[in-house]
């Protein structure tokens, strides 16, 4: 287990490498710098790319570059929080995002594996047929639609929960329902699937024919198989919900990490893209990980490769 963790940081480290160059040369790529859009001269614009070092070859910015990011450093924002560094600007908006998003998984899990298992031991059933077609409507809208149209109905029409920020317990149910939506009918269907497939096996016949009780069958054997396909997506899924929605951080106009990255896309803010892409990678390595070490934990027979 020593060994594989191992391999699997040094490589993880090499994926962060890719994913920084990767981020660096697509912003270099863009036409101008951050401060083409300002209304100011020439001159204005030529002195600020040589303040924050814009005007140097592209080698030399990139080793820039490499070298603040090995030191933990992601450089300063040119426009969203002028020269505010981004790693405290992550460090104030990643809980925000963080506790809306934890909210959202916590409630897509609990949600989306029973409506599974529902679905799978009640297969072709009325209850089976409701479940499929909630979860198939829940894959099918996007989330900017489902928060959409929740604010124009509980928040404007009806008025029972704040419609923007927050500033209250209620006025996080509709952006913690409007992120959980997409992944607990994902779960449910992912769930649903494996839970089929595993009560067909072998090994669920043979505990049946032994006089196992429905109980132990069920939820002892088929439903700890069942979980590998919802583990493997539960780790992106993980990481992306914490980050925040950007779309739905912005309709509800929350001061998330999310929002921010929206913003230095529009203000061309390359320090604070490159920095939220690659804590965002980090993140999802992470998580990635984590649920590698959870196969084992689920299932012994798993062996990780050394």
């Amino acid at each position: 287990m020593t060994k594989y963790i191992l391999k699997r940081t040094a490589a993880s480290l090499f994926t962060v490498f890719i994913v920084a160059t990767l981020t660096f040369a697509l912003m270099k790529a863009v036409p101008g710098s951050p401060f083409t859009s300002e209304k100011a001269n020439l001159i204005v614009e030529t002195s600020l790319n040589e303040k924050y070092g814009l005007d140097k070859p592209i080698y030399v910015q990139y080793g820039i570059y490499l070298e603040q990011l090995i030191h933990g450093d992601l450089g300063i924002s040119y426009k969203v929080q002028k020269n505010a560094k981004v790693v405290k600007i992550i460090k104030t908006t990643f809980p925000v995002s963080a506790r809306m998003g934890g909210l959202a998984i916590l409630l897509a899990l609990g949600c989306g594996i029973p409506l599974g298992c529902i679905g799978a031991l009640r297969n072709g059933k009325w209850q089976d047929n409701v479940i499929r077609i909630f979860s198939t409507c829940g894959i099918a809208i996007p989330s900017f639609v489902i928060a959409s149209i929740s604010m124009l109905i509980f928040a404007v029409k009806l008025k029972w929960v704040p419609s923007l920020g927050l500033s209250s317990p209620k006025s996080y149910i509709l952006p913690v329902l409007s992120l959980t939506f997409y992944p607990m009918c994902y779960i449910a269907r992912l769930m649903r699937a494996s839970m089929l497939e595993a009560l067909g096996q072998d090994y669920i016949r043979t505990a049946r024919a032994k006089g196992m009780s429905e109980r132990v069958t069920t939820f002892k054997h088929a439903l700890r198989n069942s979980l590998i396909p919802v583990i493997t997506y539960v780790g992106p899924m993980i990481a992306y919900t914490l980050v925040g929605a950007f779309v739905v951080e912005k309709i509800f106009n929350i001061p998330g990490l999310g929002r921010y990255f929206i913003k230095a896309i529009e203000n061309r803010d390359y320090s604070l893209i490159m920095g939220t892409t690659v804590f965002l990678a980090v993140l999802i390595i992470v998580m990635n990980l984590f649920c590698d070490i959870l196969y084992k934990v689920v299932d012994p027979r798993i062996k990780l490769g050394e």
